[in-house]
């Protein structure tokens, strides 16, 4: 038998959510005393949290594992550990009165081991009752095993990056502080690699012992994930890792990952496990850790939007089920056994949007996932680029249906008309264009993907973005008496489900005469439809704002550009509906080689170069 470390307790609270200091503890008097390097408490704290609550269903569900043991470093006063237990379903923390062990009492930080009572919880954890002022330096969960029950686990980890500085070396920096520089399991079995598809990194400097910045052509998320995969398949990783750049992480996460590989059952041996996406500007709102495709073309969440300092928040997050059917995990935080990437080959060249979905939908993996594994990210509301959101996800996401085949794609065209016709209504028509782009780039087939040059169309389809321009530089007179209440700009829609239907039905403005039309202008929400429809519509000209009202583009209405984009769609899909079995099945038999590591070797131009640093083997 062996000791074997399970997870971290958080004593000390990341800076970017200090106000939020219930998703580490729970405590009227606690703060962390820089000098001491120690959690510091008065009377009781509780460490039924989102990190620090130990989710024992998950471990004993997903793992081999014996009796936990809480180990903790404290000094100070002495004080009663006492078990709490968070059933699934419940509102309100249940603690066993009876202390499991008494602790502190020493001028001199102490070891003290508890082994926890055997419980039916979904969540385990421990609250802390001082006679005085306690300290706390360290506590972790750990168990025995069999020696023979764990597995050797080289774990690669990818972050694709482009520009991104801010963030990407403070995460190499806590990597080679938290990380490599450890005595704990993952120390001896962890590499990071960076790759670099902006070239913009100081590679020797950055790169050391158990970290590897790699500079890449700027061929996008699919490209750089790609190249992470083949870097780790040459390091001789178990598992890779994916991550996104623009994040911010907690070490741990890392370390519970690779303690959960170490331990995993037969059953769970080939599962992908997916850290959830917390938001950076609400620390406390976790947006979504495992996602669903959905039979009518789109993805979806499966669990709501939770608040993860809330009791009842954290018990509902481990209750909720993330093996269903077309599952997948996004690249935020995505780790993936490389038998599966031997299995099924490296991503499509899709540059972005849709690479992490259509790979899922590929490997259809059994799903893994744990409260206090997670990441950080910028909440996307707001970010909508139709250069992304319309182009990029209508071409892949029939490219996907064509290979994949697991949504319909008669609902997905049918999506795709209302939302063309509906970008034509609000008189988006540079959404609506590229909507049509991408259905006229994926009939061109699988040359066309192989042979485009991602960075540059990327580029062309930019330069069709609407472009929003600040407030201020708009005329005023356009602005004055707008009701931006009227635009729902990006808050709750309160519209009742009788006016929804009102609005489902044509009322498009470019079938009236002129006579009908108003000249005085309404605001709108630039990623949405003309909603509410019933304010907006016969108006010629909408002001279609931001989220943050800060930035606006005028829309005019444009008749020969409405009438030139419907007639473009028609014929589209005239071809699409001649040739649309020919051209997925022309996708399906370029799927093996456009996901090979010799395609994308030639792809990246890593032919000619050193196979990890991308340097000229010259």
């Amino acid at each position: 038998m062996q000791a074997f470390p399970l997870a971290n307790v958080l004593v000390k609270i990341d800076d970017f959510a200090a106000d939020y200091p219930e998703l580490y503890y729970r405590a009227g008097d606690a703060s962390y005393d820089e000098g001491a390097q120690a959690l510091a408490f008065s009377d009781e704290i509780d460490f039924t949290t989102y990190f620090n609550a130990f989710p024992l269903c998950k471990w004993r569900r997903y793992a081999n594992i014996g009796p936990v043991r809480l180990i903790i470093e404290a000094s100070g006063d002495v004080c009663e550990v006492l078990l709490g237990e968070l059933h699934e379903g419940a509102t309100r923390l249940q603690v066993r009165e009876a202390p499991l062990a008494v602790i502190g009492g020493s001028g001199e930080f102490r070891r003290f081991e508890v082994e926890l009572p055997e419980s039916g919880a979904a969540l385990v954890s421990f609250v802390l009752r001082s006679q005085g002022r306690s300290f706390i330096r360290s506590a972790r969960y750990a168990t025995m095993v069999e020696s023979s029950a764990v597995r050797s686990v080289r774990l690669a980890l990818s972050t694709t990056t482009f520009r991104k500085e801010d963030f990407i070396v403070p995460n190499i920096e806590a990597v080679e502080r938290e990380v490599l520089s450890g005595d704990e399991p993952i120390s001896q079995g962890f590499h990071m690699f960076v790759v670099d598809n902006g070239r913009t990194l100081n590679a020797e400097r950055l790169s050391s012992e158990g970290v590897t910045v790699v500079p890449n052509a700027n061929v996008g998320g699919a490209g750089g994930f790609a190249r992470g995969m083949m870097a780790a398949l040459e390091y001789g990783a178990t598992h890779v890792l994916l991550m996104d750049d623009d994040v911010r992480v907690s070490p741990e996460s890392f370390k519970r990952t690779f303690n959960l590989l170490s331990l995993l059952n037969d059953d769970y041996a080939e599962a992908f496990l997916n850290g959830a996406m917390l938001s950076l500007e609400q620390p406390n709102l976790q947006y979504e850790d495992a996602a669903v495709v959905r039979k009518d073309g789109l993805y979806d969440k499966i669990k709501p939007d939770l608040h993860i300092d809330q009791i009842d928040q954290i018990a509902k997050n481990e209750a909720i089920d993330v093996e269903v059917e077309n599952a997948y995990g996004a690249w935020w935080y995505c780790c993936i056994p490389m038998s599966a990437v031997r299995e099924h080959g490296l991503p499509l060249p899709l540059f972005v949007r849709c690479d992490d979905v259509e790979y899922g939908m590929r490997c259809q993996p059994k799903m893994m996932s744990m409260g206090g594994i997670c990441v950080w990210h910028a909440g996307f509301e707001g970010r909508f680029r139709a250069s992304v959101d319309c182009y990029q996800y209508v071409r892949n996401f029939l490219i996907m249906i064509a290979v994949d085949g697991r949504s319909s794609e008669r609902l997905f065209m049918l999506r795709l008309l209302r939302t063309f016709s509906i970008y034509l209504r609000s008189m988006n028509y540079e959404s609506a264009e590229l909507l049509l782009d991408g259905l006229e780039d994926y009939l061109k087939g699988p040359s066309f993907l192989e042979k485009a040059n991602g960075e540059e169309l990327m580029k062309r389809n930019g330069a069709k973005n609407e472009r929003l321009a600040p407030v201020g530089e708009l005329d005023r007179a356009l602005l004055e008496g707008l009701d931006l209440a009227s635009a729902n700009l990006g808050g709750k829609d309160e519209r009742s489900m009788a006016l929804k239907l009102l609005e489902a039905l044509p009322h498009d403005r470019h079938m009236l005469p002129d006579a009908l039309i108003k000249d005085d202008p309404a605001a709108v929400y630039y990623s949405r439809g003309a909603y509410p429809g019933w304010k907006t519509m016969r108006r010629r000209t909408l002001v279609a704002f931001d989220a943050q009202s800060e930035n606006a583009h005028v829309r005019t209405m444009d008749r020969s550009r409405y009438r030139g984009l419907k007639q473009r769609y028609r014929l589209l899909k005239r071809d699409y509906e001649t040739r649309k079995e020919q051209v997925a099945e022309d996708y399906r038999r370029a799927m093996p080689r456009l996901t090979s590591e010799e395609f994308w070797r030639s792809y990246l131009g890593l032919d000619e170069c050193c196979p990890t640093t991308g340097e000229d083997a010259g």
